[in-house]
Formats: C-alpha cells, structure tokens, sequence
C-alpha cells in the first residue's frame, strides 16, 4: 500500500468533485451524484463494475465528454482552487489535469519516442528541455528507451500502457486521470504498473485518480478509494478501510472482483 495510507492529517486539496450530475445527448442519464475529492500527493482509486459510471466521471473531470456530446447538467468541478467545471480539455490539460483514456490510446503508426513527443505539445519548452524531459521519462520506463524507434502498434500491452502514462507525465501534469491500467494485461504486469504509480506518487508527489474494475491491486496502492455503483457514490473510505471489508465483492463489485 502507498506510504501515506496512513496520514493523520488529510493532504492538502487538490481536486474537488461536488455533486455532479451528466447526461448523454440530452436525455440518456450517466452519472447521477458523483462528489469526490483527491488531495495533493494522493493515489485514489475510484472502483466499480462495467457501466457503472468510472469513464464518465474521469471525462467529466477532464473535460472530454464534450467530444461525447455529454455535458455536466449539476454540480461543480474545482481544481487547484479554481472551478473548472465548464472549462475545456485543453484549458484543464494546461491547468494540470492529463487524462489516460481506457485501452491506451497510443499512436500506433508512430514511435515510441514520436510518441512521447506528442505529450511535449502542451508545454512550450525548448528542445533542450524538451529532450532533457524525454530522458527523464526513460529513466521511469527503461523499456521505452530500448524500443524508442519501434512503432507503438508493436509493443506488448504493458508496453502501451508505460507509453501511455510517459506520454501523459510529458504535459508535467498536477493530477493523472487513469482509465482501467490493468485493463487486458497479465496479473504481473499489472502488478508493475501500480508499482510505477506508486513510485512516481512517492517521488513526484503526482496526484492521481484511477478507475479500475480491479478492486483488490488498487486499494492496495492507494490511499482511498471511493465505490460507484450505478452512477452514484456508494461508498467511501481509506483504502486499508475498504480492503478490510467482507462485504464489497457481493454488494458492490460482483463476485468477478474477488479473484
């Protein structure tokens, strides 16, 4: 579990989530009453089974639901002391809010270096620093740096995921939105990601607000976690808190996330 897990004093708010409502198409009801909130320097993971609302709630935050045409119809969005509930991808993207999108999403045609190239646009930086910055993610991810002039199409899974996530620290993001990591991916390799998120919240003091149907990995890399069940807010806690409860594989998360 994450070194903080057991803070005496609540982190520092970085992220506040108050009551949120959104609708598809202007009808079609995703999220009912989301709140939630994610201190400075805290691993949260947000659990819930398939259609329960996790994707929402992360494109809500980071604004991309508007390329749904989805729209939040209630309640309020505040980052870093700002409310930013009607601001645009690109504006939070600028704030500090960077999003990994279930399955990756990775430029296949391109490089694993063209790749990590691609989250440089956000800032404007030198090439110097911007090639100073690409060094410091393959530091993160050596496995990048050995396959920097392969096609992205061609890595493994855990590969595109790295990729993913080195893309996304290339924005120098406050908080990282991630969508399903453990997505599709062996037990072991999944067990090295959150090893990366754990260490990159340790040492950059990242923020980050992970969606995951793999409720067991994740509330043991994170400091709390809260469960959504059919749009709403079911329950929240501290992740030591969750873990010790008997009964959320049979009233929250089904009995496919006991394994």
């Amino acid at each position: 579990m994450a070194d903080a897990s057991s803070r005496t004093e609540p982190a520092a708010e970085l992220l506040s989530v108050d009551s949120i409502e959104v609708i598809y198409g202007g009808n079609i009801l995703a999220v009912a009453d989301v709140s939630l909130h994610v201190g400075r320097g805290e691993i949260v993971t947000l659990l819930g089974s398939n259609g329960a609302g996790k994707s929402t709630t992360l494109k809500a935050i980071s604004g991309l639901i508007h390329t749904d045409r989805a729209q939040i119809s209630r309640g309020a969005i505040r980052f870093d002391g700002s409310d930013v509930t009607d601001d645009a991808a690109n504006l939070k993207a600028k704030r500090g809010i960077v999003h990994v999108l279930e399955g990756r999403r990775v430029f296949t045609h391109l490089t694993v270096e063209e790749n990590l190239r691609s989250g440089t646009f956000v800032r404007r930086r030198s090439r110097r620093e911007t090639a100073a910055d690409i060094e410091e993610i393959y530091t993160w991810f050596p496995r990048l740096k050995v396959k920097l002039k392969t096609r992205a199409g061609l890595l493994s899974g855990g590969e595109q995921q790295m990729l993913a996530i080195g893309r996304a620290l290339l924005t120098r993001p406050k908080l990282v939105l991630l969508d399903e990591p453990s997505m599709g991916l062996a037990p072991i390799i999944v067990e090295e990601i959150f090893e990366l998120i754990s260490n990159l919240n340790k040492r950059l003091q990242l923020g980050f607000l992970v969606a995951e149907q793999n409720m067991n990995v994740s509330l043991r890399h994170a400091h709390r976690g809260y469960i959504l069940e059919n749009g709403r807010i079911a329950l929240g806690g501290s992740a030591e808190d969750l873990l010790a409860r008997k009964d959320l594989h049979e009233f929250y998360l089904g009995v496919a996330f006991s394994r």
